[in-house]
């Protein structure tokens, strides 16, 4: 671990141990870092970053403080917007974008928010990349030249990415889901944006809570973090099964008919029977 990236990425109090500058000069590295890698392969055309976000307050700050060191030195910015990070690493492995970056803190409270830096092959970013970064976090001088006129990056629109994700989870199933009566709690996160319109399109019947993000209401007194409510709407609803996803929906748990949370080890078992 180093001293800014931990084993889940730069996370930290935003404002405070993670602030507007670091994701700036996270940034403002990567943009770099990726043009030259490209300009060694003979590719002089500018690196592509994805970025996708959470439903936290400053995850807005941090996309714009990204936007900015990322297209100050050269590199071109895809913006999912909010999504889970699963579909980050997805798209980056998909439509061979040179790293992707969520904004998010998981399961940790709204005041809470992280960098997560994916590599081009969907994967956390290599350590040895990670410990470049904190280096120029910390160095006095700033040596990465700035991008100048047709040099400069720009940011681009990619919610097609995240609806290409939707279409990938639609195909991953191997049955039909119709009548079937399912629970969602989305945490007031990332989920919220596309769960339940996954469970609909394979033909169930969705019953969702954690749905109504405000910037700060993210895994508070919901979620994975939370399971109880799941299992309570779930009892009282009648419904066949349940998931609760954390903040930025890399995380599940699921419940049953009767509410009781259903093993991960008995989940893994059953996908792979299907």
């Amino acid at each position: 671990m180093g001293k800014y990236f931990g084993t889940d990425g730069f996370r930290g109090e935003a404002g405070i141990t993670l602030t507007a500058d670091h994701a700036y000069k996270v940034g403002r590295f990567l943009g770099w870092y990726y043009n030259a890698l490209r300009e060694r392969n003979g590719n002089n055309e500018p690196a592509r970053i994805v970025i996708g976000k959470d439903t936290r307050r400053s995850s807005y700050m941090f996309e714009d403080a990204l936007c900015a060191g990322l297209t100050a030195s050269g590199a071109d910015v895809y913006l999912l917007h909010v999504t889970p990070t699963p579909s980050v690493s997805y798209v980056v492995r998909t439509e061979k974008f040179d790293c992707g970056i969520m904004i998010s803190a998981s399961h940790n409270p709204y005041y809470d928010n992280g960098l997560k830096v994916i590599n081009g092959k969907g994967h956390k970013m290599e350590a040895e990349v990670e410990e470049k970064i904190e280096a120029y976090i910390d160095s006095e001088v700033d040596d990465i030249p700035m991008a100048t006129r047709e040099n400069i990056g720009c940011t681009i629109d990619y919610a097609i990415g995240r609806h290409r994700y939707i279409g990938y989870l639609m195909s991953l199933a191997t049955r039909s889901f119709k009548n079937i009566k399912v629970g969602l709690d989305c945490a007031n996160g990332s989920s919220y944006s596309v769960a339940k319109g996954v469970f609909d399109a394979l033909g169930a019947k969705t019953y969702a809570i954690g749905m109504e993000p405000n910037g700060i209401n993210i895994n508070d007194g919901c979620g994975s973090t939370h399971i109880e409510n799941l299992q309570k709407f779930v009892i009282e609803n009648n419904l066949d099964v349940g998931f609760a996803y954390d903040g930025d929906a890399d995380r599940c748990l699921a419940v049953d008919d009767k509410g009781e949370v259903i093993d991960g080890d008995a989940i893994l078992y059953l996908c792979g029977c299907y």
